[in-house]
């Protein structure tokens, strides 16, 4: 049987520095789910310290010093998610949920030809249309365009892929963007 795990102390203001840097070394990430973190950590183990837990300002601090960077985070944040197929719309959720402001979110928001070739990549990772080892009939092809959409892309992009009748049609699809 083992034994019951003592209770930690409380955090102190160096241990919560200590807590930030840490975790901003360890993992590309947010000023949003910087703080979030920081503040799990305090319901975790409670504040030790005079006052309120200087949250705001740790996080500006390592803002400041850019140990965490918004831009860099949804640069490569869009671009890993665009490379795994997922759509615009998917990605731009994902930039949302980890507290990316929207004039950011917008700046790297996928352009057309990015967005097709993400619906490409992810019509032959899951053997979407005519990657498909099976005939798409009617009830297989919408389920196809509806998996798409959920992955974040557009409904007319899912239809174009999921209803090209070639790869060699839905590659020229993607060659065919206008930039």
């Amino acid at each position: 049987m083992s034994r019951p795990r003592k209770p930690r102390p409380p955090l102190e203001r160096a241990q919560l520095s200590d807590l930030a840097l840490h975790y901003a070394g360890r993992y590309m990430t947010t000023a949003k789910k910087l703080e979030d973190y920081l503040r799990r950590k305090l319901r975790e183990r409670g504040w030790a310290g005079d006052g309120d837990p200087p949250v705001d300002e740790i996080v500006a601090k390592c803002v400041e010093q850019r140990f965490v960077d918004d831009e860099a985070y949804a640069a490569a944040k869009s671009d890993a998610l665009l490379r795994r197929g997922y759509g615009a719309q998917r990605i731009s959720q994902a930039l949302h949920h980890a507290g990316v402001s929207g004039d950011i979110r917008d700046e790297h928001a996928p352009e057309e030809r990015d967005r097709r070739m993400a619906a490409l990549a992810l019509a032959r990772r899951r053997r979407f249309g005519p990657f498909s080892r099976v005939t798409v009939d009617q009830p297989l092809r919408e389920k196809q365009v509806a998996a798409m959409m959920r992955a974040g892309h557009a409904p007319h992009h899912a239809r174009a892929i999921v209803d090209a009748r070639s790869e060699n049609e839905a590659e020229e699809w993607v060659a065919d963007t206008e930039d």
